[in-house]
């Protein structure tokens, strides 16, 4: 009997060991770049506002009407892709950046609607997502009313081939964690419409402003750089979603 004692409270201080451990390792996140998100709240284009939830992101001139539910990479902080969407939010468009529980997207079961609802006056929501976020945006985009699918730095492992959902992924040649390999084996997951882009010289943290990431690649093109055609990418993708919305 103490001997059997003895081993359930082994067993019960190694979890709770497991447990502390991997909740503290959960809630060491890469921070954003605080320079990159101070021009983006210094920007009079683009409303920012902490949902509790997420990070909304209000265009402050004319809206298009679409929205995107953006879910970040995993232990990311979500502020480090204000400076993404900065641009795309500046020319209409409202990015909703959730807040993953745990910083992990696997752990967040919330639904879209919940997010959506930080946006009433979006008529058109699309579904997005950075890396693990990425995976996770596959998921939600099952849902009747996405529109669209952005992946950045991403793949699906569901299938959504059937689907008549407007796609763009973006990727890096030189990204080390989601390399082009990775994305071209599960491009049969997506429509065959779906837009491919990968731009050159580009890694993993260009998608968003957090630093360096361990495993990445070493980007041969400014983060600036890399930025300015991730957005162009993106809006040329949001108006497609638009312009679909209003036939």
């Amino acid at each position: 009997m103490n001997r059997a004692l003895r081993w359930t409270a082994w067993i019960v201080a190694v979890l709770l060991v497991v447990v502390i451990v991997f909740l503290v390792w959960a809630n060491i996140v890469m921070q954003g770049t605080r320079s990159a998100a101070l021009q983006v709240w210094r920007d009079d284009r683009v409303a920012v506002r902490d949902a509790g939830d997420s990070v909304v992101m209000t265009p402050t001139g004319t809206a298009n009407g679409v929205g995107v539910v953006f879910v970040p990479g995993a232990k990311v902080d979500p502020y480090a892709y204000m400076a993404t969407f900065r641009q795309v939010v500046a020319s209409g468009t409202t990015v909703v950046i959730t807040k993953p529980t745990l910083h992990l997207a696997f752990f967040d079961l919330r639904p879209l609607s919940t997010f959506e609802a930080h946006a009433p006056s979006v008529q058109t929501w699309a579904v997005g997502g950075h890396s693990l976020g990425g995976v996770r945006a596959c998921q939600l985009a099952d849902d009747p009313g996405v529109a669209g699918l952005l992946l950045l730095g991403s793949y699906c492992a569901n299938d959504l081939s059937g689907t008549d959902l407007d796609v763009l992924s973006v990727s890096g040649s030189r990204d080390g964690l989601s390399t082009p390999e990775k994305v071209a084996a599960a491009r049969h997951e997506l429509p065959a419409d779906a837009t491919m882009t990968e731009i050159q010289g580009s890694n993993h943290a260009d998608f968003g402003a957090y630093g360096a990431q361990p495993g990445d690649g070493t980007a041969t093109i400014s983060r600036a750089d890399a930025r300015a055609q991730i957005s162009a990418a993106v809006e040329r993708w949001v108006e497609g979603i638009r312009a679909a919305g209003l036939r």
